[in-house]
């Protein structure tokens, strides 16, 4: 029994191990695209006000459209198809930007639209199947696994394109920008080339969790609502990092700073990005050992972060308040996601994170837009919402946690009865 034990055990780290490589080829195609694309939306006529639309709708049509593929998963059980179809729109419609043409703004923000559909079909059924086999090693370390070769990806993205840039020689922006979107092809198909490699190896990895003895019905337990209004207070005020870039460009680059410059920018990002993979493994391990109080831990490392960005015009409180946003993305991307797979039974589990990722993206959204708009009028005031909101997380957490216990303590009577 030992042996096979641990042989289930290698098997579904194999298969996490797996899923993380295409993720991080799926982050390179992304990310990649993300630093180019609103220099090239801009290139071919979208105004700033369009591109800040669009950015936001699809951000928004991806999460809310993750509910209802949470439910077609859970009734189907077509795990495979559904992430399959979802990684093929994703990946695939960044390359096709490269056809737009130089007027072609319309195409592109209808094909970035789709591409956030692309993922709204497969996040639900991917993060359920990781959470299968995440339930026979560490939840928690597997979420930060995941995150950490998926913000290596986002690094890597970037850096490609860079690399791609500096062969061409011809100066044509335009023409420059489409072979870098065209480029992105590579590690789109190397994403669908992995994704089947790991599909044929792991045909049904529903298996790696065992069959509850009783099937539940999914309903929204009081911990779990009390858990999804915790995290939709934490992304209400998370500062989206677009509006952290534009203030270090308005406050450091424009303000002739020696150290970030336009050219090094980028390595701003690229460090909170080393900080979010680093944090997801630390967080995610401590989740392991001590529950819900990891995700409190986290929340008080970082929901200060906007204080030392946005109110101090001095570099080194710009790098710790960049260090906790790190630690806030790591810890939203893998003990948030683990949370759920304690909290939702297996045959119900894409309609559990469905609502989750539909919450985290409303909410999200919306806090986007105010804080952006409260910045143009009054930096503290943006401030202060942002830490008021992920500090209102907490209480929710501990009482998500509360009730938990106590719901688990009913089910076990009930079981021994």
């Amino acid at each position: 029994m030992k042996n096979k034990a641990r042989r289930g055990l290698s098997q579904a780290m194999v298969f996490l191990l797996l899923f993380g490589v295409v993720s991080l080829l799926s982050d390179m195609t992304h990310e990649g695209a993300a630093s180019i694309q609103g220099a090239y939306l801009s290139l071919i006529g979208a105004s700033a006000g369009t591109i800040g639309f669009i950015s936001g709708f699809a951000e928004l049509l991806g999460y809310s459209l993750r509910y209802l593929f949470g439910r077609i998963t859970d009734k189907t059980k077509k795990y495979w198809p559904m992430v399959i179809a979802g990684y093929l729109i994703d990946t695939l419609a960044i390359p096709l930007l490269a056809f737009v043409g130089p007027d072609g703004w319309i195409w592109a923000c209808v094909l970035l639209a789709i591409q956030r559909i692309g993922k709204a079909i497969k996040k639900p059924a991917k993060d359920t199947i990781m959470s299968f086999a995440a339930s026979q090693w560490k939840v928690g370390r597997s979420f930060g696994i995941q995150e950490m070769l998926d913000q290596i990806g986002a690094f890597l993205g970037p850096l490609f394109l860079y690399l791609v840039m500096l062969f061409q020689t011809d100066g044509d922006t335009f023409r420059n920008y489409s072979i870098c979107f065209l480029f992105l092809l590579i590690p789109a198909v190397a994403t669908i080339a992995m994704l089947f490699l790991t599909k044929h190896k792991f045909p049904n990895p529903d298996k790696f969790e065992p069959e509850p003895k009783k099937a539940e019905k999914f309903r929204m337990k009081p911990s779990f609502i009390l858990y999804i209004i915790g995290i939709s207070a934490f992304a209400f005020g998370f500062v989206d990092y677009s509006l952290v870039g534009m203030h270090i460009g308005k406050t450091f680059v424009d303000g002739g700073n020696s150290i970030i410059t336009a050219e090094t920018l980028p390595l701003v990002y690229s460090g909170a990005m080393i900080v979010d993979a680093m944090a997801a493994i630390v967080f995610g391990k401590l989740y392991d050992r001590f529950g819900m109080f990891s995700l409190v831990l986290a929340t008080l490392c970082s929901c200060l972060f906007s204080v030392f960005i946005f109110e101090f015009d001095s570099l080194p409180m710009l790098f710790v308040g960049i260090v906790m946003w790190g630690i806030g993305m790591g810890a939203q991307e893998s003990i948030l996601k683990a949370a759920v797979t304690k909290m939702v039974p297996k045959n119900s589990r894409a309609t559990g994170y469905g609502i989750f990722e539909f919450s985290f993206g409303i909410f999200w959204f919306l806090g986007s837009w105010l804080l952006g708009v409260l910045y143009d009028f009054s930096p503290l005031a943006m401030v202060i919402v942002s830490v008021t909101a992920q500090a209102l997380s907490i209480p929710c957490y501990i009482a998500s946690y509360a009730r938990d216990k106590k719901e688990t303590a009913l089910i076990e009577e009930s079981a021994e009865s």
